[in-house]
């Protein structure tokens, strides 16, 4: 039967102020990606409302795309609005090429890739009801399987971005933040693309959707709760993905002997989950299979290398790493002046220096008056180097110490400590004897840390939404 139950209104000052509360924003910043639309317009008015009291710096990041002949005059919008509001505004121009999976898609990557460059805690955007009915029934008409039907999240994460995504409005339709503007004489600009139906998303919206709430007036609270039952699944799958994978302590790799002793069915969601664990996209059901034929169908040794949702899956040792892409460090020599951290620059980390061990896991122990003899630098591999981590054995190249190890070979251009022209350290392999030092002697704590997924780093559980 259907059901021509009118939905209730919903509140966006209350919605926004729960999530926002489960955050505990205090000292924290919060950066909006504003459109200049109705939707993101109402949500930086109701934070900025709340910034004072929560105790949270609010920003806000407008990225023109220039698709529209309106494109400069909405910039110029969103910076007024943001001056009259007190908000600290960044406005990225990009530069939109038709990709392979369209504009819309091309638009959207560029989109996060400016997300990715504001100084902030939280991502908060503004999708709102109807975005997740249109998300889910798209979803829907794509054939794809549980965990994209479990539409947006209201706390994710991207893999394009290093702080969780938020969505506050997930529950509030657009009638209500249409009507919340209006009581509050708020402005925002139209985008005239929202009107044109050949784009599959402006279609379900302008003539499927208007049909089915003829007869199904709530269908937008129905598919949110589709939504949600389809997420309880997919947290199942993954529970189940991440005991067969063996990954509830370690995932940073995904052992491809374990795939192999699971059916085809278990093999594909452990390999969606371990995806899933680094932020990423997962995969349609024929480039899952395509990738799993790969990884598990070559030759033991074969350096596999799969590029997917803007990283590389490759093949070392029988095992699955996720290689993210990187700046190239200068490898130029630093010198140490004593600093507590020595930033290497081109996001290659720092080395970081202690008196005490309380210092990032992992740091290593090195004689303090053995290092006061001369300069300390640290400096890049560039091959030839010897240490001798090991006093009972002789001192051997660092290119064999390291193939000896389990660490890939895209990990291997390591930063060395040097104190004049002896290699003191190196990550992974450790302090040449020469510069170790007995129990009570007075020590340098050191360690790298680096600005990027490594090996031994355990990843938390975030969702792509």
């Amino acid at each position: 039967m259907a059901n021509s139950r009118k939905r209730p209104s919903s509140n966006p000052q209350a919605e926004i102020a729960r999530v926002v509360e489960s955050l505990e924003v205090a000292g924290q910043t919060l950066c909006v990606g504003l459109s200049g639309g109705v939707d993101s317009v109402v949500l930086l008015k109701l934070l900025s409302g709340l910034r004072s009291g929560l105790g949270f710096k609010l920003s806000a990041v407008h990225v023109n795309h220039g698709l529209s002949r309106h494109a400069l005059q909405w910039e110029a919008f969103c910076i007024a609005l943001c001056k009259r509001w007190k908000v600290p505004l960044m406005v990225e121009r990009v530069t939109v090429a038709k990709g392979r999976h369209g504009v819309e898609a091309a638009a959207r990557a560029l989109r996060y890739r400016a997300f990715s460059r504001c100084a902030a805690d939280f991502m908060l955007l503004a999708h709102h009801l109807d975005d997740q009915a249109e998300t889910l029934m798209l979803r829907l008409l794509r054939g794809t399987g549980v965990r994209g039907l479990a539409g947006m999240r209201e706390v994710a994460s991207n893999a394009q971005l290093a702080i969780p995504v938020v969505r506050p409005l997930l529950a509030v339709s657009r009638a209500d933040l249409v009507r919340y503007a209006k009581r509050h004489r708020l402005s925002w600009v139209e985008d005239e693309s929202n009107e044109e139906t050949a784009l599959r998303r402006n279609f379900l919206r302008h003539r499927v959707f208007p049909e089915i709430e003829q007869k199904f007036p709530a269908y937008r609270d129905a598919l949110s709760r589709t939504a949600a039952h389809c997420g309880e699944a997919a947290a199942i799958l993954e529970e189940v993905g991440v005991a067969d994978a063996g990954l509830q302590g370690d995932v940073s790799h995904l052992d491809c002997e374990k795939l192999r002793r699971l059916s085809p069915a278990r093999a594909a969601n452990a390999l969606r989950t371990f995806c899933s664990l680094h932020g990423l996209l997962a995969p349609d059901t024929a480039r899952l299979g395509e990738m799993l034929r790969q990884l598990l169908g070559a030759q033991r040794d074969a350096g596999v290398r799969i590029v997917h949702d803007g990283v590389e899956l490759r093949r070392y040792r029988d095992a699955v790493w996720i290689l993210r892409p990187q700046p190239e460090p200068a490898r130029k020599a630093v010198v140490w002046n004593g600093e507590s951290a020595l930033e290497l620059g081109d996001g290659a980390g720092t080395i970081e220096f202690a008196r005490r061990s309380a210092i990032t896991d992992g740091a290593v122990r090195i004689s303090a008056k053995k290092l006061a003899q001369d300069q300390v630098t640290v400096r890049w591999r560039q091959g030839g180097e010897k240490i001798q981590p090991d006093p009972a054995r002789p001192r051997r190249s660092l290119k064999h110490l390291l193939q000896e190890t389990s660490m890939p070979p895209w990990e291997r251009t390591l930063p060395l400590l040097f104190c004049g022209n002896n290699l003191v350290w190196a990550p992974g392999i450790g302090v040449d004897c020469a510069f170790q030092t007995a129990a009570r002697e007075a020590a340098w704590f050191v360690s790298w840390r680096r600005l990027h997924y490594t090996r031994n780093e355990k990843i938390g559980a975030p969702r792509n939404g």
